[in-house]
């Protein structure tokens, strides 16, 4: 016997006012959203086909007892369940395009022995277009909606909320957030605020931070969960808990952003840096020490003390902190390096080789167990060209990998000139001192730099001790800005007295911490021990 039409009329799925055809056996189909609906239709737990495989997966509208959804709910949302015997084994979630017809089935398989939701989804349909999970329900601009990584915690957002608010859900998980939201874009806009409610989790909170950057300031706000999503509020019996959560949402600032309110007793805590004071009580009084977190410029004409100061400055780190120690001196290889060091312990100018073969092998061996025996120097043991990259990533794996507090990096000037594709040295450095005052940042070492000075115009130049000002830095403004501190170095290795021909006056050109400039303090070279030493001012007028 054939079938025949009985009558048609509105579809339940799809909103099409007279679309569904209902047949003389009971059944019916709907030629809007090809829905085919078989004479268990017509009874009263309203059972629907959902999948053309078989046998066929039956759902009906019930409480999703396995989450805590009551049937009200699920009902709202037309989510149906399966259930063998009295467990669920599938929820099904309807999805719908963005002009509000029925497009799409998922389902979510439910493991049966634990009775806890697997990772098991697929879908039936054309998900690609439909749009964010229930949007079809709420389809007038409101104050509020809630934007959920999953259909039941935007069921339980819903429920939780008394059924007052919007609450959606994005339809693939926390990776396809941006993407479905792009989609969605006109739709969630419209509302006044959206509070994002995504899983307590790494993907979550990414996934929350990409899709509230999406729209202007102060539209979104993201919920802080303290469970692992707004379900397991739900279960747990903590509904006013969340709801709490979700007034106390936060409006979203991009990353690095802080309102100064958040840091609360924090702001006391004084373990931000590590600070060691200078080996020149003077060069205190104006710095107040070198601290981890801040980039110091060293500078200076040629062969005025700059590696006799870094000397010095290894060799007080490793005796005044515990930290590991980096070092990156371009102009030399990794054994000066390490006789540097030494010297310094040796009062000896042990990097000369006529002055190092005065001393004895035991001698040296111990300078050496002194001093780089203590395992917590490492050096950049460089060859042929080095691209700024290179010492980036150097820098970046001692401070990360070796532990190492305290960097320094002879020179900047050395960088950069012996790069082929230089062009502009003075874009190039602008370059290279922003990625290290980034690195600076991001690390929190202190990084000791070596920059050279350019030639000053006229006919006295820095090796005639020629006063230094922050204008005579080689090739970029950038050394300046990005600097903490600005440290020159001045002397006259041309003067007739052997004192003035030996001493430096230290001079801080910039200095950040506390503002205070100007000449810091004398040092005189010693030639026979190599080491440099605070003095008074031998130049002061008496």
């Amino acid at each position: 016997m054939s079938i025949l039409p009985r009558g048609k009329g509105p579809c339940e799925r799809c909103g099409s006012s007279d679309a569904k055809h209902t047949y003389d056996d009971g059944g019916a189909y709907c030629f809007s959203c090809k829905t085919s609906f078989p004479k268990r239709e017509l009874r009263s737990t309203r059972k629907v086909p959902i999948q053309s495989d078989s046998p066929p997966i039956m759902g009906e509208v019930g409480e999703l007892l396995d989450r805590g959804i009551k049937k009200e709910t699920a009902s709202f949302y037309k989510t149906l369940v399966n259930n063998s015997g009295n467990t669920i084994t599938h929820h099904i979630y309807p999805y719908y395009n963005m002009e509000g017809t029925f497009i799409c089935n998922k389902f979510r398989e439910v493991n049966t022995k634990a009775g806890l939701p697997t990772k098991r989804f697929w879908s039936e349909g054309n998900i690609r277009d439909a749009g964010l999970f229930g949007h079809q329900l709420f389809k007038q601009k409101a104050k509020y909606i809630s934007l959920c990584e999953g259909e039941v915690d935007a069921m339980s957002v819903y429920q939780m909320h008394g059924s007052k608010y919007p609450s959606v859900s994005i339809k693939n998980g926390a990776t396809s957030a941006e993407e479905n939201c792009k989609q969605s874009f006109e739709y969630l806009n419209m509302f006044e605020t959206i509070v994002i409610c995504f899983d307590n989790d790494t993907a979550g909170k990414e996934a929350a931070q990409k899709v509230a950057s999406l729209f202007e300031p102060n539209k979104c706000k993201i919920v802080a969960l303290e469970l692992k999503d707004p379900n397991e509020y739900l279960k747990k019996g903590q509904s006013e808990k969340f709801v709490k959560a979700w007034w106390q949402a936060k409006a979203y600032t991009p990353a690095g952003i802080i309102n100064l309110h958040t840091l609360g007793d924090s702001l006391y805590d004084e373990n931000y840096c590590d600070t060691c004071l200078y080996p020149w009580p003077d060069m205190n009084e104006k710095t107040y020490g070198m601290r981890t977190g801040e980039l110091v410029t060293f500078t200076s004409g040629a062969g005025m003390g700059k590696s006799s100061i870094m000397r010095e400055l290894m060799h007080h780190l490793m005796l005044n902190v515990k930290d590991n120690i980096g070092v990156l001196a371009l102009e030399e290889s990794i054994k000066n390096t390490a006789f540097n060091i030494m010297s310094v312990e040796a009062n000896a100018r042990l990097y000369i080789k006529e002055v190092r073969d005065t001393y004895t092998l035991e001698q040296l061996k111990e300078w050496q167990a002194k001093t780089i025996g203590t395992e917590r120097f490492f050096a950049f043991d460089h060859f042929g060209s080095i691209t700024n990259d290179e010492i980036l990533e150097r820098v970046r794996f001692m401070a990360k990998a070796l532990d190492c507090k305290w960097v320094f990096l002879d020179h900047l000037s050395i960088l950069v000139s012996g790069q082929e594709d230089v062009g502009d040295e003075r874009k190039s450095i602008d370059i290279l001192m922003t990625k290290l005052r980034s690195l600076v940042e991001e690390t929190g070492i202190a990084l000791l730099l070596v920059s050279h000075l350019r030639r000053p115009t006229g006919d006295r130049g820095h090796e005639e001790g020629r006063e230094v000002s922050l204008s005579h830095l080689r090739g970029s403004a950038s050394i300046a800005h990005l600097s903490d501190s600005v440290i020159a170095l001045e002397r006259n290795q041309q003067a007739d007295d052997d004192t003035e021909a030996h001493t430096t006056t230290v001079r801080i050109l910039k200095n950040r911490y506390t503002g205070e400039t100007g000449i810091a303090c004398q040092l005189f070279y010693n030639r026979n021990t190599g080491r440099m030493t605070q003095v008074d001012n031998p130049f002061a007028v008496t």
